[in-house]
């Protein structure tokens, strides 16, 4: 477990940012995390875990440490005639266990495929795409307490799941490293595909099955998300904001053709990129930084910008649609 100085995090955050961690450290099993927390470099300095760093954006140089998971392993626990129940390491591509249950024909976390990032980060971040959302398959996260290195597992309801939230964001925030979460698939064949006319797109590809669904929204994600690869971004960088019915009932008398997503009695979410778009800023550019030119809610790197560049143009479309709208964006994005 070398301790790497001055290392580069180019390839560490999918924006592309060209920054440097002081030191970066990589561990490969619960016990090595536990002995690296004892390192003193470790102690005395300040620590921040990445996963993929598909939800990051780094605004400076970092001055601590680095940690990143290698713990990289799908365990079946336990099962019963409906149900099998999974453990996954932290460290695992998400993308790779969505293909590894798709291929298994378990059912749950599909409408999840090709979201960027590892496991154990998506168990913080709560991700959740066309209906589904992380929570609804976790039902225990394992964690190493990082002030007294003791092992805690969280239950589903411990983890405070919300959109986009969890205890892992705001509580707890850097005070526990997930090591590895437990999933619950099902067995039967019963999907989720009401959401954005999923099913129609399905059903031109032929019955709907589980390989046809994901391969679907991945064919979906890549016509609408650019490669990271390619252009560097976090995918979506704002959250879709939840308003009050009655706000969304004045909006929509201004707006006839304003989409929506029902959230229960009194709230509605309504699409940030829809947002943005009517602002005019799909496919405008500020310095390095711009507006993807196919879907507005991704902002992306254009070449060598910085995170302050990110910042500035996000900061100008968080204006633009308060002004027009009223509608106040949250990044979803971590700025670091």
């Amino acid at each position: 477990m070398p301790i790497k100085e001055n290392t580069s995090l180019l390839h560490y955050n999918t924006f592309g940012i060209d920054v440097n961690s002081k030191y970066y450290v990589e561990y490969d099993s619960v016990e090595e995390l536990r002995a690296v927390l004892q390192f003193e470099i470790v102690k005395s300095n300040q620590i921040l875990h990445i996963g993929g760093g598909s939800n990051l954006l780094f605004l400076n140089n970092f001055e601590g440490v680095i940690l990143h998971s290698t713990i990289r392993f799908i365990k079946k626990i336990s099962e019963n005639v409906d149900s099998v129940f999974l453990e996954v390491g932290a460290g695992i591509v998400w993308d790779d266990f969505v293909a590894y249950c798709v291929e298994k024909d378990w059912v749950g976390v599909e409408n999840l495929s090709l979201i960027p990032g590892e496991t154990g980060a998506a168990a913080v971040q709560n991700i959740g795409a066309y209906g589904v959302e992380g929570q609804d398959v976790i039902t225990e996260v394992k964690t190493v307490e990082l002030a007294t290195n003791s092992i805690r597992v969280f239950s589903n309801s411990e983890c405070r799941y919300g959109y986009r939230e969890s205890i892992f964001k705001n509580e707890f925030k850097g005070k526990y490293i997930i090591t590895s979460v437990i999933f619950k698939l099902s067995k039967n064949q019963v999907y989720k595909l009401n959401y954005q006319h999923l099913e129609d797109e399905i059903l031109k590809t032929g019955e709907v099955n589980l390989h046809n669904i994901r391969q679907t929204i991945i064919a979906i994600r890549q016509h609408k998300l650019p490669d990271p690869k390619v252009i560097g971004n976090a995918g979506s960088f704002f959250m879709n904001p939840v308003i009050s019915k009655k706000y969304f009932d004045e909006l929509q008398e201004k707006y006839p053709d304003i989409p929506h997503y029902f959230v229960s009695a009194t709230d509605e979410k309504v699409p940030a990129g829809w947002l943005i778009d009517q602002c005019g800023w799909k496919g405008k550019q500020i310095g390095n930084a711009g507006v993807h030119d196919k879907q507005a809610l991704v902002l992306v790197n254009k070449g060598g910008a910085t995170g302050a560049e990110i910042v500035f143009l996000a900061e100008q479309i968080q204006k633009s649609v308060k002004e027009k709208f009223g509608i106040e964006l949250q990044p979803e994005v971590n700025y670091i």
